[in-house]
Protein backbone atom coordinates (compact mmCIF):
# COMPACT_ATOMS: atom_id res chain seq x y z
CA UNK A 1 0.00 0.00 0.00
CA UNK A 2 2.71 2.37 0.48
CA UNK A 3 4.51 1.30 -2.69
CA UNK A 4 1.37 2.69 -4.69
CA UNK A 5 0.99 5.47 -2.19
CA UNK A 6 4.33 6.87 -3.00
CA UNK A 7 3.28 6.55 -6.46
CA UNK A 8 0.48 8.59 -6.44
CA UNK A 9 2.75 11.12 -4.41
CA UNK A 10 4.66 11.54 -7.63
CA UNK A 11 1.65 11.83 -9.69
CA UNK A 12 2.37 8.44 -11.65
CA UNK A 13 -0.36 8.04 -14.08
CA UNK A 14 -2.08 4.91 -13.68
CA UNK A 15 -4.42 2.98 -16.03
CA UNK A 16 -6.42 0.11 -13.76
CA UNK A 17 -8.06 -2.69 -16.00
CA UNK A 18 -10.95 -2.47 -14.43
CA UNK A 19 -11.55 0.99 -13.91
CA UNK A 20 -9.40 3.07 -17.44
CA UNK A 21 -7.64 6.13 -17.23
CA UNK A 22 -9.90 8.03 -15.11
CA UNK A 23 -8.99 5.67 -12.28
CA UNK A 24 -10.48 7.34 -8.57
CA UNK A 25 -7.22 7.88 -5.93
CA UNK A 26 -9.76 7.10 -3.32
CA UNK A 27 -10.21 3.35 -4.94
CA UNK A 28 -6.91 2.93 -6.01
CA UNK A 29 -6.33 3.34 -2.33
CA UNK A 30 -8.74 0.70 -1.42
CA UNK A 31 -8.03 -2.04 -4.01
CA UNK A 32 -4.23 -1.74 -2.61
CA UNK A 33 -5.28 -2.02 0.79
CA UNK A 34 -7.27 -5.13 -0.26
CA UNK A 35 -4.46 -6.31 -2.56
CA UNK A 36 -1.97 -6.33 0.90
CA UNK A 37 -4.77 -7.70 3.39
CA UNK A 38 -5.07 -10.59 1.02
CA UNK A 39 -1.26 -11.32 0.52
CA UNK A 40 -1.50 -11.12 4.64
CA UNK A 41 -4.24 -14.01 4.65
CA UNK A 42 -2.31 -15.99 1.26
CA UNK A 43 0.81 -15.94 4.24
CA UNK A 44 -1.08 -17.34 7.06
CA UNK A 45 -3.06 -20.32 4.98
CA UNK A 46 0.39 -20.85 3.61
CA UNK A 47 1.57 -21.27 7.26
CA UNK A 48 -1.01 -23.12 8.10
CA UNK A 49 -0.74 -25.36 5.53
CA UNK A 50 2.83 -26.72 6.71
CA UNK A 51 2.28 -26.40 10.20
CA UNK A 52 -0.47 -29.30 9.70
CA UNK A 53 1.78 -30.84 6.64
CA UNK A 54 4.65 -31.20 9.50
CA UNK A 55 2.41 -32.33 12.10
CA UNK A 56 1.48 -34.95 9.89
CA UNK A 57 5.02 -36.40 9.58
CA UNK A 58 6.35 -34.58 6.11
CA UNK A 59 9.65 -33.79 6.03
CA UNK A 60 9.39 -29.84 4.54
CA UNK A 61 12.40 -28.41 3.32
CA UNK A 62 15.82 -29.85 1.78
CA UNK A 63 19.34 -29.58 2.09
CA UNK A 64 20.02 -27.12 4.93
CA UNK A 65 23.89 -26.65 5.17
CA UNK A 66 26.28 -28.63 6.84
CA UNK A 67 28.50 -31.31 5.52
CA UNK A 68 28.03 -32.19 1.82
CA UNK A 69 26.53 -34.74 1.04
CA UNK A 70 27.69 -37.85 -0.39
CA UNK A 71 26.00 -37.64 -4.01
CA UNK A 72 28.55 -39.92 -5.97
CA UNK A 73 27.59 -42.49 -3.69
CA UNK A 74 23.78 -41.60 -4.48
CA UNK A 75 24.31 -40.72 -8.09
CA UNK A 76 25.71 -44.67 -7.85
CA UNK A 77 23.30 -46.10 -5.91
CA UNK A 78 20.35 -44.64 -8.14
CA UNK A 79 22.41 -46.15 -11.36
CA UNK A 80 22.87 -49.59 -9.72
CA UNK A 81 19.23 -49.91 -8.97
CA UNK A 82 18.44 -48.54 -12.54
CA UNK A 83 20.70 -50.98 -13.90
CA UNK A 84 18.87 -54.10 -11.96
CA UNK A 85 15.41 -53.05 -12.87
CA UNK A 86 16.38 -52.86 -16.71
CA UNK A 87 18.18 -56.62 -16.59
CA UNK A 88 15.05 -57.70 -14.92
CA UNK A 89 12.50 -55.70 -17.34
CA UNK A 90 14.93 -56.38 -20.30
CA UNK A 91 14.43 -60.53 -19.87
CA UNK A 92 10.61 -59.83 -20.48
CA UNK A 93 11.16 -57.32 -23.39
CA UNK A 94 13.80 -58.72 -25.32
CA UNK A 95 11.51 -61.61 -26.66
CA UNK A 96 8.89 -59.31 -27.59
CA UNK A 97 11.15 -56.71 -29.38
CA UNK A 98 12.60 -60.59 -31.19
CA UNK A 99 9.00 -61.29 -32.23
CA UNK A 100 8.75 -58.11 -34.25
CA UNK A 101 6.87 -56.00 -31.86
CA UNK A 102 6.79 -52.48 -32.15
CA UNK A 103 8.20 -50.58 -28.71
CA UNK A 104 4.29 -49.62 -28.66
CA UNK A 105 3.10 -52.98 -28.39
CA UNK A 106 5.30 -54.16 -26.23
CA UNK A 107 4.29 -51.52 -23.80
CA UNK A 108 0.92 -52.33 -24.00
CA UNK A 109 1.79 -55.87 -23.14
CA UNK A 110 4.05 -54.60 -19.90
CA UNK A 111 0.90 -52.66 -18.83
CA UNK A 112 -1.25 -55.88 -18.98
CA UNK A 113 0.90 -58.41 -17.24
CA UNK A 114 0.56 -55.29 -14.50
CA UNK A 115 4.48 -54.70 -14.83
CA UNK A 116 5.26 -51.40 -13.14
CA UNK A 117 7.81 -48.73 -14.22
CA UNK A 118 11.08 -48.25 -12.75
CA UNK A 119 8.72 -45.43 -10.61
CA UNK A 120 6.25 -47.41 -9.53
CA UNK A 121 3.60 -46.57 -12.63
CA UNK A 122 1.72 -48.63 -14.80
CA UNK A 123 1.77 -46.94 -18.09
CA UNK A 124 4.63 -47.52 -19.93
CA UNK A 125 5.43 -45.76 -22.83
CA UNK A 126 7.46 -46.33 -25.92
CA UNK A 127 10.55 -44.46 -24.87
CA UNK A 128 10.56 -46.17 -21.47
CA UNK A 129 10.76 -49.86 -23.43
CA UNK A 130 13.21 -48.79 -25.99
CA UNK A 131 15.08 -47.05 -22.67
CA UNK A 132 14.91 -50.74 -20.76
CA UNK A 133 16.03 -52.35 -24.44
CA UNK A 134 19.60 -50.52 -24.68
Amino acid sequence: MAFIAGLMVKRVPFIVAELGKDADPFMLHIWAAMAEKERCMISERTKAALAAAKARGVVLGGYKGGPAPDNQKGTQALQEKAQEFRGRVAAVIAPLHSEGLSLRAIAGRLEGMGIKTSRGKTEWTAAAVKRCLG
